[in-house]
């Protein structure tokens, strides 16, 4: 858990396989009463989504929150877009990073912090493929060395 996080309800990890994750940013975001309430439920996924900027604000889309069990005629929409918070100086610098250098704009983490649903967007660039295999076969030298390792411990 990072530093200032609460606990941690949905986590995007194809996101740090697909890019190279240069900056992140913490950003609120306008849910609905049943909505938090799933939230807080750790009902969320992060699979698929990604965020966009229309209108000088930022949004999130393809986020699946799952309809709260007790919510009858007032559940959401799971797949609606939302409106993330931020300030007017960070929506600018994301649109430029994106515009100017082709970043994308992923969310990372959800988590509740101070009892408010906060999401932790990245700024990334993607990855090529060679790039993924590289990565993979990393992954793979650690995980054989730490095995290796623990059994000459042991």
């Amino acid at each position: 858990m990072a530093k200032g996080q609460g606990k941690v309800l949905a986590q995007n990890k194809k996101a740090s396989h697909d890019y190279f994750i240069e900056e992140t940013i913490e950003a609120g975001m306008v849910l609905t009463g049943t909505e938090i309430k799933s939230v807080r439920a750790s009902r969320v996924q992060l699979k698929e989504s990604y965020v966009s900027i229309r209108g000088g604000e930022a949004w999130i889309r393809n986020m699946h929150i799952s309809p709260f069990d007790q919510g009858n005629r007032f559940n959401h929409d799971p797949l609606r877009e939302r409106k993330l918070l931020l300030h007017k100086k960070q929506i600018n610098d994301l649109i430029g990073a994106v515009k100017r250098d082709g970043y994308t704009i992923v969310p990372l983490k959800m988590y509740v912090k101070d009892g408010y649903a906060k999401l932790l967007i990245g700024l990334g660039k993607g990855k090529k493929d060679y790039d993924k295999r590289d990565d993979l076969k990393k992954k793979a030298a650690k995980r054989e060395m730490e095995r290796a390792f623990k059994s000459k411990n042991q």
